[in-house]
């Protein structure tokens, strides 16, 4: 049944989704007092379209501008996708608001979890305003969906639940650094109220991504819980980030770039002709790349002798060139029974969460922020 006729309507119902995940008027005035959710555009550097068969052309301020229905459809999809993201990430971290190791680790919480709904209701917000009915059925099914039970997301990756902190800073680090890759692209959009969207959610997203590092820097520096365990869940998320780029020679990829609606990640600085071909594949490759230099930068203060890495690319993915093929961490090709004893060694599973409750009642397990030098 619709229930969304305005976008006041669509509030009602976040409301019922914020109680069902936990994320209560309580606990977000406990930390960020005065809260109140808003859709916010920022400005746009160029009003023109700059790459495409578009390019130079006004961006679209309205759906009805867009040329074609195929492209109408596209941004809407991009958008639908971009939002089921937002609220899954949230129900995904339902559990850890009551087992923060710290006062400031639930703040830093509260916050990505408000800022994460925030994202969402801009992205329901912009389907509500510009795609009719369309849109209001889709900002309603946005409600309706849930990463646990029904474990109806979108996408798989965000249909797993992530239970503890380890899993919630290596998450943030590695699959925040992905949305970012992705609102960076679509804030080249031909579609002006989509790219003006993207400025305000990067620079909460900027946060984000500091807890995620930060948290993996304190507790490599603590030197409680053994590297070979905080690997395993670097690996699944790692991997997981890495399938979110889409798959290889992506059709769609190429018509989204020609019509002007995702661009690549350094769109406005290349200067280059795009290989279309290829988009998904060099988005991946940057983000490998920062995801490189990140762990190096927990390599820095880690407190043990054994060195944390990124595994290699074509480990444990299940969409692309590599999909459903077996690899170790360091790319030697496994077989399928080789893998099924290899993967429990490499992936977290449930001996490991089981192991780091222990761990976990050590105070210690974490250092305190700020002390990483």
């Amino acid at each position: 049944m619709n229930r969304v006729s305005t976008f006041d309507d669509w509030i009602g119902m976040l409301d019922e989704w914020r109680r069902d995940i936990g994320l209560d008027r309580e606990l977000v005035d406990r930390f960020m007092p005065g809260y109140r959710f808003e859709a916010k555009y920022g400005e746009l550097p160029t009003p023109e379209i700059y790459f495409g068969d578009f390019k130079g052309d006004r961006r679209w301020e309205r759906v009805r501008e867009i040329p074609d229905q195929r492209m109408r459809d596209a941004v809407l999809n991009m958008v639908v996708y971009q939002g089921d993201t937002e609220f899954a990430s949230n129900e995904q971290q339902r559990f850890l608001v009551n087992n923060a190791p710290s006062e400031y680790d639930l703040a830093s919480l509260v916050r990505i979890m408000v800022e994460e709904t925030r994202h969402g209701y801009q992205m329901c917000h912009l389907m509500v305003e510009h795609f009719g009915s369309e849109g209001k059925i889709e900002a309603q099914k946005m409600l309706e969906r849930r990463a646990f039970g029904k474990k109806n997301r979108l996408l798989n990756a965000f249909n797993e639940d992530v239970t503890h902190w380890l899993d919630f800073f290596a998450y943030t680090n590695f699959m925040d650094r992905d949305g970012k890759f992705q609102l960076t692209m679509l804030s080249h959009s031909s579609f002006a109220p989509l790219a003006s969207s993207m400025g305000p959610m990067l620079r909460e997203e900027a946060f984000h991504m500091g807890t995620g590092i930060t948290g993996l820097r304190r507790i490599a520096k603590a030197g409680v819980i053994p590297v070979e365990i905080q690997q395993k869940y670097y690996n699944k998320w790692i991997s997981g980030s890495l399938d979110l780029f889409g798959t290889d020679h992506s059709g769609s990829a190429q018509w989204a770039y020609t019509w002007g609606i995702k661009g690549r990640v350094d769109e406005d600085k290349a200067g280059d002709a795009a290989d279309k071909e290829h988009l998904n594949e060099r988005a991946r490759r940057q983000f490998y790349d920062e995801v490189a230099a990140t762990v190096a930068r927990v390599n820095e203060v880690n407190a043990a002798e054994t060195a944390f890495y990124v595994p290699d690319m074509r480990f444990n993915r299940m969409i692309g060139e590599f999909a459903g093929q077996r690899y170790s961490v360091d790319g030697r090709k496994l077989s399928e029974a080789e893998w099924e004893t290899y993967a429990r060694g490499v992936l977290p599973n449930a001996a490991d969460d089981a192991t780091l409750k222990e761990f976990f009642k050590d105070p210690n397990w974490i250092a305190p922020k700020g002390k990483l030098a």
